[in-house]
């Protein structure tokens, strides 16, 4: 890190509280978005990659807690948070200033149990009902694909989750490595073969933050190379997950 009048200035502006607020999204399932709730705190690699962040810069971390990433957006300009990790999409960069993408997931579509549904074909069809987590890049992408059926947004993962294994909604947008591991919970359920999109995360900061945009940059650069990334991803379970910085 920069030192002098550099890096108190860096300091006052990705840390005015003095720690370095960290937005997460919380879901079971964590992932390479996602974190968890745990009896300590919190886990998930925005949680490492977070509190790597602060050591970095000489500060404490405080994690900021939302439901879904649409909150975590809805709450860029209100100077409640410092830094995140999230899916980027082209409304959300009219809100935030992403750094470099350290994921790269397709987007598909489980079935609850018992559905006749084998492909994206049979899914669009009038009457079918699927979810979404509300105001997320997973959501814009289904609504925009899905031409019969009816997409209707809900605020966390856990409410779907219920909603799919009563068998109230038909099936349920969202990355494939987390329905591949609902699937493995709700037996009967199934997740559809094809993509209908790839959603790219990245770390972002608030507008208008050039310094903290340029050290996040600098940091995931690095993180990448170093080794600290890939083992954020072994640490939370994602052995066998590839990186795929872009």
């Amino acid at each position: 890190m920069a030192s002098g009048a550099s890096a108190g200035d860096l300091k006052d502006e990705i840390a005015p509280t003095g720690k370095l607020r960290v937005a997460i999204a919380i879901s079971p399932a964590g992932g390479a978005f996602w974190s968890t709730k745990t009896e300590g705190g919190y886990a998930g690699v925005p949680v490492d990659l977070g509190r790597a962040m602060a050591d970095r810069l000489g500060v404490p971390v405080d994690y900021v807690v939302h439901q879904n990433s649409g909150q975590i957006t809805d709450a860029a300009s209100k100077g409640t948070w410092d830094v995140t990790f999230l899916p980027k999409d082209p409304e959300r960069e009219t809100k935030m200033a992403f750094g470099p993408i350290y994921e790269v997931a397709d987007a598909t579509y489980i079935v609850k149990a018992g559905s006749t549904v084998t492909g994206f074909a049979t899914l669009d069809q009038p009457g079918v009902k699927v979810a979404a987590v509300n105001n997320t890049t997973t959501m814009r992408g289904a609504t925009a694909h899905l031409k019969n059926a009816a997409v209707t947004g809900y605020q966390t993962y856990d409410e779907i989750y219920g909603l799919l294994q009563r068998g109230e909604v038909d099936a349920f947008a969202l990355s494939r490595d987390q329905l591949n591991a609902m699937a493995k919970k709700l037996p009967g359920t199934r997740v559809l073969d094809e993509t209908f999109k790839k959603t790219v995360t990245a770390v972002a900061v608030p507008p208008g933050h050039p310094q903290s945009l340029a050290f996040v940059t600098a940091f995931m650069t690095a993180a990448a190379s170093n080794g600290l990334l890939r083992k954020t991803y072994d640490d939370n379970g994602l052995k066998d997950t590839p990186l795929r910085t872009q």
